[in-house]
């Protein structure tokens, strides 16, 4: 009957001390006559050096380049997600697109060209006139251009009763181009009427001759302001 082997019986026992001393003894110029376990020992650390260095000088560099190729590809997935969803919906934007330009071609129509400006102040009297109220001031003062559009504002004063008022105000909103009254100070008149003092302000878009000189004189501006400086 064989006897139960100890369960370190098939691993050879290292003498530490021997290893140390087999260190010790190596012969640089010789190393074909180093023991073996130096030589195992040796061996298995200069792989782990040439594996340390290869990692260092290129592994790493390829690992972080491609690491950035994988954030890249993954831009570029959305990016084309994105536009897929926009080609998608081309034909829907198309019609967003068409509906926007028609809103602001009947925004465009309510305001008057330069030509067209004296007969919307002709409108704007009228309808104080037709409802029976006497202009005592009807002044229009001087124009402040915008980016693509020119305000025009009218002083008045007029006198007339409340409900004259109020059916001038609706008058004038009905009118098929913009007009707004800013500033209104009513205040008793003669006769138990009413005075009413209001800034009219119209608008009209400017050409296109205008809008490039105003372009122009923008630029020149700019342009002396950074050479003032």
């Amino acid at each position: 009957m064989k006897k139960p082997m100890a369960p370190n019986a098939g691993l050879p026992a290292v003498d530490f001390s021997t290893l140390a001393s087999d260190f010790r003894n190596l012969d640089p110029k010789d190393p074909g006559l180093w023991p073996i376990l130096p030589r195992i020992v040796i061996l298995f650390g200069i792989l782990l050096v040439v594996l340390l260095l290869g990692w260092w000088l290129g592994w790493r560099p390829q690992f972080e380049e491609l690491d950035a190729k994988q954030q890249e590809e993954e831009k570029l997935k959305k990016e084309w997600v994105d536009k897929k969803q926009q080609a998608v919906n081309l034909e829907e934007y198309q019609k967003q697109l068409a509906e926007i330009n028609r809103s602001f071609g009947v925004l465009l129509k309510q305001l008057p060209n330069a030509s067209e400006m004296e007969s919307l102040l002709v409108d704007i009297n009228q309808a104080g006139l037709g409802r029976g109220l006497q202009f005592d001031l009807f002044k229009p003062g001087g124009e402040v251009q915008k980016d693509f559009y020119a305000e025009l504002p009218i002083t008045i004063k007029v006198s007339g009763t409340y409900h004259d008022f109020g059916a001038f105000t609706g008058d004038i909103a009905k009118l098929p181009r913009i007009v707004t009254l800013n500033d209104i100070d009513a205040s008793p008149g003669k006769d138990g009427g009413l005075t009413m003092s209001a800034v009219a302000k119209t608008f009209r878009y400017l050409d296109e001759e205008e809008v490039s000189r105003q372009k122009k004189e923008k630029a020149a501006a700019a342009k002396a302001r950074a050479e003032g400086k």
